[in-house]
């Protein structure tokens, strides 16, 4: 059987009415040949009911991986579905970022041999996030600059996220001084290279734990390309209450390990899972 074009990994934790409007953005993607896998670190029921909602009405193919809460644990749950895609090419992306409706497609086209792609977000004000309806996703209105502006959104230099296109889109990309990394809402990369490295590093907690895999990748070898003006989403607001200093202390502390000791494979990551 011909494998899929692309598994998209989205993680999420207690979000539903963001996931819901996410799922919703890849309702509407130009390139259909491609899987989500949900990877759930320790929502309540309210976001299984949600997913079991679009299984029943929507044509797209979805897989459910969940794991208790105990506390913040996305690298474990990253990498078990890793272990359940079944594309050789993987997107990985978060529950709070609606994809345009290129998104899929652009990763893919992008996509080059001992590379990864490193894309953007629009962050958006909580009050735009909350106002956008299903209607807005389907007809794009929420990736359109001027629909934003309207909503009151505050004008600056990162709307050209939304608005480059061509040569525009090149020259951004190839120009902006922002350095190309994998920055877990919005990269993509080759299933063999991500379990190369064995995945994510479960010993991290949140702050930096996708941008270490990244330079992993990089110690292997595989090409970061800057694409933060051509693969887009709109990054819905939330807050963070897992985040702690005590926790990104100890990330730094691995990934500046990872850089001097020039780390390929973590010894902490999807082969500790299985």
């Amino acid at each position: 059987m011909k494998a899929i074009k692309a598994s998209v990994i989205i993680s999420t934790y207690n979000q539903p009415e963001w996931l819901q409007k996410v799922l919703i953005g890849y309702e509407q993607q130009t390139e259909p040949d491609f899987e989500i896998i949900i990877a759930d670190d320790g929502s309540t029921e309210t976001t299984k009911e949600v997913i079991e909602a679009f299984r029943q009405n929507s044509k797209l193919r979805l897989n459910y991986l969940w794991q208790e809460d105990k506390g913040f644990r996305k690298t474990k749950i990253l990498n078990k579905a890793i272990l359940k895609t079944q594309a050789h090419y993987l997107i990985f992306t978060d529950g709070d970022c609606i994809p345009r409706k290129d998104f899929v497609g652009k990763h893919l086209q992008m996509q080059r041999r001992n590379s990864f792609l490193s894309g953007g977000y629009f962050k958006l004000p909580k009050n735009i996030s909350e106002a956008i309806t299903k209607e807005d996703i389907v007809q794009q209105n929420c990736f359109s600059a001027s629909w934003l502006l309207q909503k009151g959104l505050k004008k600056s230099f990162k709307i050209n996220k939304l608005t480059s296109k061509g040569k525009k889109e090149w020259l951004l990309n190839t120009f902006t001084p922002t350095k190309a990394t994998f920055d877990g809402m919005n990269v993509s990369a080759w299933k063999k290279d991500i379990l190369r490295v064995n995945g994510f590093d479960e010993r991290m907690q949140y702050g930096g734990e996708d941008r270490e895999i990244g330079e992993r990748l990089i110690n292997l070898g595989v090409k970061p390309i800057q694409a933060r003006y051509s693969l887009i989403c709109v990054h819905l607001h939330h807050e963070r209450p897992y985040k702690n200093d005590t926790a990104f202390m100890n990330n730094m502390k691995i990934r500046e390990a990872t850089k001097a000791n020039k780390v390929i494979a973590t010894k902490n990551g999807i082969n500790s899972s299985i």
